[in-house]
């Protein structure tokens, strides 16, 4: 700090400060808002994204079908025509210049987003179970998050927050799940908020050299915890949302015992600590100077931060360039990806066979109607609803309780967090993505059981 005269230091510490706190009201401060008459609790990021969702109104359809045939056009001009004229650390060849399978699903994007929103063709592609629930459901609300969130993301990851946090939590997030203490912002915005923007922001760390590719890959795949919100929803579902409280204690539970487990056992155990970028090995490591507190010296790279952060332009300039990155880069992965998942789950007995394994486990575990559970064990790679939905003709309260739960902590769900995680700068493959969700599911089954027995015998 000595290189710096005291009025930087001075303008430093404010702009940390003032920038930080405007970002932690934004992503990790809940408030309560009426709704349709009902009190709800949400973000403000959440808040202003509903709001704009309402805005955009019966506009919305038709600015999803743009983003993703402009995508696609665009997908097919850079990957050929235009491929050696782009410059290569500009948007367009980051952004558009895509592998021949990311190119496929971009065009298959294009083809299920007319084929939905003209209501042509099959049904199996654009009906309320499948490239319906996609379009309808997910892709407004990932339109005005992305847009908030994507916006507002520099608040917390260019101002100093992750400096200071880093030392501080590296003492419990290092030993207890392997990862920087950095990442605690992150996986705060993914349990407070929405698994998506916890994507998000990783993702941006990972491309920023701050994580490895295991680490980006630890953090989106056993932290992008959904939202209180949603898990309301799936509580009522399955008729637990008189016991929400342990219903969504079950799952916090869960979701931390596999927060510990799953980095040190294969695949993520195996995953290579490389970086995109080069960053300075002490930012990384999160060590301690001599003769300094966690505190003082986060506080100190935070000032640091403060002094070298980008000015209103260059802030918004950010922003926005990462704004059209979600937009165009992920919405059309989720949108060919959910469609599939979803058709895959509603029109074939495919997640019916692969559960069948599971029905002597569910006996062990002793959940009641196990055959008719084990359907919905691995459907929820899908879609997160799937499960709670296949579940509702069955009245017993513990193979409920366990469906409803076990749906929400299997995390990775290829109709959302899923395909934002594949439609990210983070390096990983569907295949790992579908083993680490079998092992999740395998672990956090017998926790929920017996959570379940406990409260309901």
């Amino acid at each position: 700090m000595n290189q710096y005269s005291k009025s930087q230091i001075k303008r430093g510490r404010l702009k940390f400060i003032i920038m930080s706190l405007i970002g932690i009201i934004l992503f990790l401060i809940p408030i309560s808002v009426t709704q349709d008459g009902e009190k709800q609790t949400t973000l403000p990021v959440a808040f202003l994204a509903g709001v704009l969702k309402d805005l955009l109104g019966n506009a919305m359809p038709i600015i999803i079908v743009a983003i993703v045939t402009i995508s696609g056009i665009l997908s097919i001009l850079c990957t050929t025509v235009l491929k050696n004229k782009l410059n290569p650390d500009g948007l367009l060849y980051n952004a558009f210049n895509v592998k021949i399978v990311w190119l496929i699903l971009r065009i298959l994007a294009v083809v299920f987003v007319w084929m939905t929103y003209l209501k042509i063709g099959t049904k199996v592609i654009y009906s309320e179970d499948t490239g319906g629930l996609v379009f309808d459901g997910l892709l407004p609300t990932l339109v005005t998050v992305f847009f908030f969130a994507a916006l507002f993301l520099p608040l917390l990851m260019e101002y100093g927050l992750l400096e200071l946090l880093g030392p501080v939590f590296r003492p419990i997030m290092r030993p207890l799940f392997t990862l920087p203490g950095r990442s605690t912002v992150d996986n705060l915005a993914s349990f407070i908020g929405d698994g998506t923007v916890g994507v998000l922001i990783t993702s941006r760390q990972y491309a920023d050299g701050f994580y490895s590719r295991r680490e980006a890959t630890v953090i989106a795949t056993t932290f992008s915890v959904v939202s209180i919100t949603f898990a309301i929803v799936v509580a009522d579902t399955v008729h637990m949302q008189k016991h929400f409280f342990y219903f969504y204690s079950a799952v916090i539970i869960s979701c931390l015992v596999c927060a510990f487990i799953l980095p040190r056992i294969w695949p993520l155990r195996s995953i290579e600590d490389e970086y995109s970028k080069e960053v300075s090995e002490e930012t990384r490591t999160e060590k301690l100077p001599e003769n300094k507190t966690a505190l003082g010296h986060g506080f100190d790279m935070a000032t640091e931060t403060g002094i070298k952060a980008p000015g209103v332009k260059a802030f918004f300039a950010s922003g926005f360039k990462t704004v059209i990155d979600m937009w165009f880069v992920i919405l059309p992965v989720v949108m060919s990806i959910g469609t599939i998942a979803t058709i895959v789950a509603n029109y074939t007995p495919l997640f019916a066979i692969i559960g069948k394994p599971f029905v002597p486990y569910l006996e062990l575990l002793q959940i009641p109607e196990a055959a008719q559970a084990s359907e919905t064990v691995l459907i929820g790679f899908a879609d997160m609803f799937l499960p709670s939905i296949l579940i509702e003709g069955v009245g017993n309260n513990i193979t409920l309780f366990v469906v409803g739960a076990l749906s929400i902590s299997q995390l990775i769900y290829l109709s959302e967090v899923g395909g934002v995680i594949l439609g990210s700068k983070i390096p990983v493959s569907m295949f790992k993505l579908f083993v680490i969700f079998l092992i999740r599911t395998i672990i956090s089954l017998p926790i929920i059981a017996l959570m379940a027995h406990l409260y309901f015998n």
